[in-house]
This record gives structure tokens, C-alpha cells and sequence, in this order.
């Protein structure tokens, strides 16, 4: 009975770890900051049952802690454009692209981000 419960444990623990690294492989990336300064490109965009939606699209610069550049793309996924002059903190992958974002405070950007940024 006790080595069924030991390897039990064993088990979720190698297949929440696998999933966690599948997560980490596919969904994170590294963190950019950058400052909404167009009011994005208005595509429709049709879901899997044909009904068409409004979204917004976004190329901007973005920045690491570091200062170091990278252009993102990616969508709002909201029926009206980002506010102007807004600060994002955003996830990019290699793989996937950009694969979050959200809305923070300037003071949350850090100094050496902020400073490329316009």
C-alpha cells in the first residue's frame, strides 16, 4: 500500500512537471515592454461558426529589462483600440510570438525600457 501511494505521488508529480514544462516551452518567453503609440490596424476576423468579430492589430517596438529591442506583433483581441499612450508588459515567444499581454503602470516599466521607449 505504500509504495502504491509513493508511486502515485511520484506520478503526478512527473506529469504536473511535464506539464508545467510544456507550458513554460510554449507560453513563456521573455518579457518586453512597450508604449501603445497607434491606434492599431481594424481587422475582422471570423471565429470557428463563420460569425465575423472586430479586433485590433498592433506592430510596436518593444523592450527588455535590459533595453534591447524586439519588434512584437500581435492582437488586442478587443472590439476597440488600445488606449493611446497606454504601457504593456508582454510575454513573447519564439515559437508562438507575442502570447499575452496586459496593461500596467509607467512606474512598472523599468528604467532602462522606459528610456527607449517614446
Amino acid at each position: 500500500m505504500k509504495k502504491l501511494l509513493i508511486g502515485l505521488v511520484v506520478l503526478v508529480v512527473v506529469v504536473f512537471g511535464g506539464l508545467k514544462l510544456y507550458s513554460v516551452l510554449n507560453y513563456g518567453g521573455t518579457t518586453y515592454y512597450t508604449k501603445v503609440t497607434t491606434p492599431g490596424k481594424k481587422i475582422t476576423q471570423h471565429d470557428q461558426q463563420g460569425n465575423a468579430y472586430v479586433d485590433y492589430q498592433y506592430q510596436l517596438a518593444g523592450y527588455d529589462d535590459e533595453g534591447h529591442k524586439q519588434i512584437l506583433t500581435f492582437n488586442a483581441n478587443k472590439t476597440r483600440p488600445l488606449k493611446q499612450n497606454a504601457y504593456l508588459k508582454l510575454t513573447y515567444n519564439d515559437k508562438k510570438g507575442v502570447t499575452r499581454w496586459s496593461a500596467i503602470n509607467k512606474s512598472a516599466v523599468p528604467k532602462q525600457a522606459l528610456a527607449q521607449l517614446p
